[in-house]
């Protein structure tokens, strides 16, 4: 078990285990998850790191083929700008390595946004914490175990 894992079985929360053999040649870790499970790829999210200004890590969590739009993030957390962290930084703060970094879980709980296509979706499939492992469960119970307001961030 993850601390992902062991997060939302500790809340209680409806949720599935999907693993699947992870490639360590892969490019993309998102990419992978959509391919080895066939899903959606709009369903499937990836876990992004950043650093806002004034200083403080914060996630952000958006569809595997979007790309993150730092303005609207800021705009979310209420900073006047953001970039994204720096990996090793996101990997200290986090407790995860890349690829498996999950909102859920955190080493030290980071502020976490969830793009609003989320609720397009009866489930969501995020990094339960390792690379070859994920986790599926409602929006709505994803942003209330993370206290994750919804934002368009892509």
């Amino acid at each position: 078990m993850t601390p992902a894992i062991n997060a939302v079985k500790a809340a209680g929360v409806a949720h599935r285990v999907h693993p699947y053999a992870h490639d360590p040649a892969t490019a993309s870790y998102g990419e992978e998850a959509v391919q080895a499970l066939g899903l959606n790829p709009a369903q499937v999210f990836k876990t992004l790191v950043a650093q806002l200004e004034p200083p403080e890590l914060v996630v952000a969590v958006i569809p595997v083929p979007a790309q993150l739009n730092l303005k609207a993030l800021a705009h979310a957390a209420g900073a006047k700008r953001a970039a994204l962290a720096e990996l090793a930084h996101a990997e200290r703060a986090t407790g995860y390595v890349a690829g498996g970094i999950s909102p859920l879980g955190q080493r030290k709980r980071l502020r976490t946004f969830l793009d609003r296509s989320a609720l397009d979706h009866p489930d969501v499939y995020i990094s339960a914490g390792r690379r070859g492992l994920e986790i599926s469960l409602a929006a709505e119970d994803l942003a209330r175990l993370l206290g994750a307001p919804f934002a368009d961030l892509t």
